[in-house]
């Protein structure tokens, strides 16, 4: 009788528990759902030969990925870093604009210029009835000597006031230098239309003018104006010529001024009624041309000793200054770095608001990314590779808003040269301002980077 032979019974799966909620199911739905939105962290971290931590280049695109997450938060902490950087960089930009401005002024002429100046002799720089306008024209006359000067190859006393010009309708105030014909050699100055001022107009007591190249065109604008009159503070003056444009701004342009003969202005514009050829008459100052560039210094000895003689010097403290284009550019100079370093000073603080932005922002994103410096350090990473990850992040994020900076400066200090003066960006000025928000970034980054890199494990996995 064959045997019957059972089929097994199917094996039935046991019933999957019934997950309870709870804390801890709670806390491991979070770590889940933090892995998946980390995706640098979704393959294990390549470490170098050795043991030598996390790749820079890994630390760096990390630090993208979490300033990229937010975006505005970001924005807002370079601000600071952004106004700063491009304060310095225009500002440096004007700054640079100025001072070569006052070189090209200085020498436009040559570079072989001395001028003399009135100087107080008492100490306290209080003028007194000796110093103040203590130049003469028998001063220039005696440096005119070649047995005295004998590098000065040109002298041109001058008198300076201002005064209203009217021609027809049009009406302007200008500058009045008093000079000799001897003013267009040492300055190197020529007439474009006409003439400039003629030995006759000294001698003859002729009431002549010059016009700069602005006052011609303020007055009659593309006329020729020579052999017009004009009024100049209520008396007649017939015009000899137009000087050609040097350029500049405001009443230190020789454009904006008229020149007339010294002894018409000693008599009309001083107060001194005496006509005569200036004798013995007060001067502002003396400009003088040396023989040739090399022989400045030569000059200036010779000068100085001449006018020590004649005014009788005292306790080695002159009555008058003698310069020359090298000290005035010197002098333009330090005033301007002076007023830079001012204002830099008022910039940097936009920095430093900026840096303490940055360590405040960084502060927040410890706190904020616990949970990821627990499972990085979980994974593997060292104290160091999380101290490099967020000195990373502050410093990407103070040079990316020095970038940002600089681009804003440029672009500023462009417009500021269209529209009102000019300026000068120097390769240095961006250098340092990149360099001072970089280190800007760094140290207000570590603080943070170290409390990131000192948490325990255990305590930032279990951090709400």
């Amino acid at each position: 009788m064959a045997q019957t032979v059972t089929a097994p019974a199917p094996i039935v799966p046991p019933p999957v528990p019934t997950i309870v909620p709870g804390k801890r199911v709670d806390e491991n739905r979070k770590i889940a759902g933090d892995m998946t939105q980390l995706d640098l962290l979704s393959e294990p971290p390549h470490f170098r030969k050795g043991g030598g931590g996390v790749p820079l280049s890994e630390s760096f695109m990390s630090s993208l990925y979490s300033l990229s997450s937010n975006i505005l938060r970001t924005g807002l902490t370079m601000l600071g870093i952004i106004i700063g950087v491009a304060a310095v960089v225009t500002l440096l930009a004007i700054g640079n604009g100025v001072v070569a401005d006052a070189r090209d002024k200085v020498t436009a002429n040559g570079t072989n210029i001395i001028s003399i100046s009135a100087a107080n002799a008492n100490a306290n720089g209080i003028p007194t009835p000796d110093s103040t306008n203590s130049l003469t024209y028998e001063d220039a006359l005696a440096l005119q000597d070649p047995q005295n000067c004998p590098d000065c190859a040109a002298i041109s006393p001058e008198i300076r006031a201002g005064g209203t010009l009217i021609a027809g309708s049009a009406r302007t105030f200008a500058p009045i230098y008093g000079v000799l014909p001897s003013y267009a050699e040492v300055h190197s100055y020529n007439a474009v239309v006409g003439t400039f001022l003629v030995d006759e107009d000294i001698t003859s007591n002729v009431q002549s003018v010059a016009l700069g190249a602005t006052v011609a065109t303020t007055l009659f604008g593309e006329d020729d104006p020579t052999g017009k009159t004009i009024r100049i503070n209520g008396n007649s003056f017939k015009i000899a010529g137009v000087m050609e444009a040097k350029g500049g701004t405001g009443f230190g342009s020789r454009d904006n001024a008229v020149y007339v003969p010294l002894p018409i202005a000693s008599a009309k514009f001083t107060g001194n009624r005496q006509r005569s050829t200036g004798s013995g008459k007060s001067v502002n100052g003396i400009d003088i041309k040396a023989a040739s560039t090399e022989s400045v210094g030569k000059a200036m000895a010779e000068v100085s000793d001449l006018l020590n003689i004649r005014h009788r010097t005292r306790n080695n403290t002159p009555d008058f200054q003698v310069t020359n284009q090298a000290d005035q550019i010197k002098a333009a100079e330090e005033n301007q770095r002076t007023q830079q370093i001012f204002l830099l000073v008022i910039a940097s603080v936009s920095l430093l608001v900026g840096g303490i932005g940055i360590m405040n922002i960084m502060l927040v994103s410890v706190t904020e990314r616990t949970r990821e410096i627990g499972i990085r350090k979980a994974i593997g990473a060292k104290e160091r590779d999380i101290l490099t990850q967020f000195i990373v992040e502050a410093v990407l994020i103070s040079l990316l808003g020095a970038l940002i900076g600089v681009i804003i400066g440029v672009s500023s200090s462009l417009i500021v040269s269209a529209t009102w003066k000019r300026t000068i960006i120097s390769p240095e000025s961006v250098v340092l301002a990149v360099a001072f928000a970089t280190a800007i970034g760094l140290f207000f980054g570590v603080f943070p980077a170290q409390r990131a890199a000192r948490l325990r494990p255990i305590e930032a996995l279990r951090y709400e």
